[in-house]
């Protein structure tokens, strides 16, 4: 078993550079084997919080100040210990969410080159000059930290998600207070542990485990917060926008999605069939970028669809530490009991269930279930109009690329969206007018770099893109300074 290297789970509220511990306590079970406790995490209070607020409010001035070298010695070495344990903390991730291993582990290798990269940000903080047109009057901007920033995180990325949020936040001098998703103590804590030792100013960073309905409330409704970065459901997003704009607080909110993948009558089967595999299925198609819309031309819908279904037999669902396994259990029973609730809807609507649909018994007692493929399904139907978070995916047929572009915007959401075609005129097309924040081309819909932003269109997100320089929209506000010589 993973240990943390300090931290007892009943003690693992972390607030003004002291480990605390809760008003009570959650068992973290592990969703490929739900006989395995990982630990009962502490919940903090709505005390505990208000006290989280109060220190990263007293010690954001100071992280501010530090200077710059100081903080991206901080933020290089968050990242370098991230790297350098991704096989225990993949491990530890795999253990707590149910992922594979490879998946857990290549979280924890991105989350470290969230912090690296931000750590060289922090030397790029440079502003800008300008001519005033009034003679002899100087202009300066600059970049200031916007202060105390809340950090809601989801669980299917419980540490990734996290860093790309913490990293910029500490790179632009804020304070932090990180609420992140109760299935997933165990990774929080453990990126926790690595910040502590970097001997941040008492206050600067919080870990305050809890429920929405306590402690993200708490914080949403609280005047003394000056952001919130959210990544979560549309209807706890409109939520948190509804909270936080009476105090005029800024909020970022990254939602749900139904993301489609176009497959162009010219397109590579092969590369068609690994991009759905990869963007439907990859964990357990708990993901805000998979492709639960298959988008399909008439002329290639048959041999495509045969070759999906031929290599979705192939997948191995199991364990998620067990070698060779692709997929493994979905995250909790209630996950669960959701996807069959939409595999029931999708029958009820008229689909064809051509692959999967079934609860499997394995070795272990875990939450799995097999990959799930419907066809004949239409774009209207609630299944292809709402988020569903399963490995389910709906293939939609249509005449010709005019037909799949106009299906891929028939959503209220605009995350991302994908083409497989062989054609350069095609794929300009769909890049133009794909109504998405991100567009990819021969690949899945399913992973971003790390460098670029992030974001989507519509109700899939909403504030400043995350990632790369843009985060800096969000985690500073502009000063425009004037001068005139004496």
């Amino acid at each position: 078993m993973t240990q943390l290297q300090n931290v007892q789970p009943e003690t693992s509220l972390y607030i003004a550079g002291e480990w605390q511990s809760g008003i009570s306590t959650l068992a973290n079970i592990n969703p490929s084997d739900i006989s395995e406790n990982l630990g009962d995490y502490a919940q903090a209070s709505e005390a505990q919080v208000q006290q989280a607020i109060a220190a990263a409010k007293q010690a954001q001035p100071e992280w501010e100040k530090t200077p710059i070298e100081r903080k991206q010695a901080v933020l290089q070495a968050i990242g370098d210990e991230l790297i350098a344990r991704c096989d225990e903390l993949g491990t530890l991730l795999a253990r707590e969410e149910g992922k594979p291993f490879a998946e857990g582990r290549g979280e924890i290798y991105r989350a470290g080159q969230f912090f690296q990269y931000f750590a060289a940000e922090v030397l790029r903080q440079i502003g800008d000059n300008a001519e005033s047109v009034r003679p002899g009057v100087s202009v300066e901007v600059t970049r200031e930290a916007v202060g105390v920033v809340a950090i809601i995180s989801p669980w299917n990325f419980p540490t990734a998600t996290a860093a790309w949020k913490i990293a910029p936040a500490l790179a632009f001098g804020n304070s932090v207070i990180w609420k992140p998703a109760n299935l997933t103590p165990a990774s929080a804590v453990a990126l926790t542990e690595i910040v502590h030792r970097q001997g941040l100013p008492a206050g600067t960073f919080n870990l305050v485990l809890g429920s929405g309905s306590q402690v993200g409330n708490t914080l949403i409704n609280s005047k003394n917060i000056n952001g919130v970065s959210f990544t979560g459901s549309v209807d706890t997003g409109r939520k948190v926008a509804a909270a936080t704009a009476p105090n005029f607080v800024r909020c970022q909110l990254e939602m749900g999605s139904k993301n489609a993948l176009v497959i162009a009558d010219d397109a590579d089967i092969q590369t068609a069939v690994e991009a759905t595999i990869a963007g439907s299925f990859s964990g357990a198609g708990q993901k805000c970028t998979a492709s639960s819309r298959l988008v399909v031309m008439d002329s290639i819908h048959d041999a495509y669809v045969e070759a999906l279904i031929k290599r979705m037999g192939e997948l191995k669902v199991g364990h998620a530490l067990e070698e060779g396994v692709f997929m493994g259990p979905v995250v909790d029973g209630n996950q669960l009991e959701s996807n069959f609730a939409w595999i029931d809807k999708a029958r009820q609507s008229g689909a064809e269930l051509a692959c999967g649909g079934e609860r499997l018994s394995l070795q272990h007692q875990g939450y799995y279930m097999s990959p799930t493929l419907f066809l004949n399904t239409q774009n209207s139907w609630e299944v292809n109009q709402e988020e569903v978070f399963a490995p389910m995916a709906c293939v939609i047929r249509v005449a010709d690329l005019e037909e799949a572009i106009a299906t891929t915007n028939d959503t209220r959401f605009g995350l991302t969206g994908g083409i497989i075609t062989q054609s350069l005129r095609t794929s300009a097309m769909f890049k133009q007018q794909a109504q998405t924040g991100c567009v990819m081309v021969n690949l899945p819909t399913a992973g971003t770099d790390y460098h670029v932003p992030f974001g989507g269109r519509k109700e899939s997100s909403f504030g400043p893109r995350e990632q790369g320089q843009y985060a800096k929209e969000f985690y500073t506000v502009v000063k425009t300074a004037y001068q005139r010589p004496y």
